[in-house]
This record gives C-alpha cells, structure tokens and sequence, in this order.
C-alpha cells in the first residue's frame, strides 16, 4: 500500500487507498481470528498479553475502518508484523532446540535490527505525530491512548527480547530461578 502509494505519508489523518483499506480489513479479520482462537482453545490465561493487543487491536482498526480516518496509521501500524517473521525464527529456534548456534546468533541479530526498523521507529513516529498533531478528543483521543499502551507493550516486549538474546544474566530473579523460563512470549 505504502510502496504503490507513498503520498499517503503526507496525510496520515485522512489519506485513502483501496489497498491500505483493505489490508486493515483483513488484520482486523486475523486478529478477530487469532483471539477466538485462543480463547475456544483455552489459553487465555497464559496468552493474557496477546488478548488485550488484539483487543486494542481490532477496536482502533474498526474504528478506522468505520470512520475511514487514520488508515495510514494503521497501516503504518502493521509494519510491525515484518518483524514478527522474525520473532518467530526465533521462537521455532527456541522450541525445536535446533543445534545451530551460527542460526540462532544470525536470527538474533537480524531480530534486534528487524525490531528497530519496523517496531519501534513506526510506533516512535506515530506516538510523536499523534501527541503533536491529533486533537485530543473523540477518535483522535481513542487512538492516542490506545497507541500510548501498544508504546508500553512494545517496550515491555523489547525489554524481554534484550534480557534474553543479549543480557542472559539478568534474566535470574531474586530468589535464583528463572523468572522467564516458562513463555515464550517473554523468552
């Protein structure tokens, strides 16, 4: 949408184009999925964190979908799931306890870089152009707030990615266990 479109960035408040339009309709769909997904298949109680994302999620997309403003944000939004491709390598490293060292090491890398790049520098640039330029009122103000704990989410998460890949040691809590150990959510 971006990459055919690239106007769009001049107007993130009102910019349109079919294709934005319907990549948001679709994640609004994955993400309706994903959370009846987990709650039919009874992990809500260990995936809590996904839940509350999803529902931050679906209600700032439909209201975008709704009002048909703000779609650039949220496809700005989206470039987060770059880095979920990512993540994932990641966590299938973890759990198929692959014996590649080298693998792992990359993916971590390309992982910290991946995260930057299409994380935290599109969140960072949203976060700073809502609180400057948004009315803080009606959906300008849904949005802000909702935007403010996907920051606070995003930096909990970026904590955990750190503890773990490249500051193991402080991943031991007071008592000497693991206090990561058990999810890889947080692991």
């Amino acid at each position: 949408s971006l990459w055919h479109s690239p106007e769009l960035l001049s107007d993130i408040q009102d910019g349109y184009s079919v294709s934005g339009h319907l990549l948001v309709c679709f994640s609004s769909g994955y993400f309706i999925h994903d959370t009846l997904d987990i709650i039919f298949n009874h992990q809500s109680r260990s995936s809590w964190e996904y839940l509350v994302h999803h529902a931050m999620a679906i209600s700032a997309f439909i209201s975008l979908i709704v009002t048909g403003r703000f779609l650039v944000a949220a496809v700005l939004l989206l470039l987060v799931e770059v880095s979920n491709i990512f993540l994932t390598v990641r966590m299938l490293l973890k759990m198929s306890n692959v014996p590649s060292p080298a693998l792992y090491e990359a993916n971590k890398y390309i992982n910290l870089v991946m995260y930057f790049a299409f994380r935290l520098a599109p969140q960072a640039y949203l976060t700073w152009y809502f609180l400057c330029y948004v009315e803080v009122q009606g959906q300008g103000a849904f949005l802000t707030a909702n935007l403010l704990l996907l920051d606070a989410m995003i930096l909990m998460y970026f904590s955990r990615l750190l503890r773990s890949d490249f500051f193991p040691s402080l991943r031991k809590g007071s008592a000497g266990r693991d206090v990561d150990g058990e999810k890889f959510l947080i692991d």
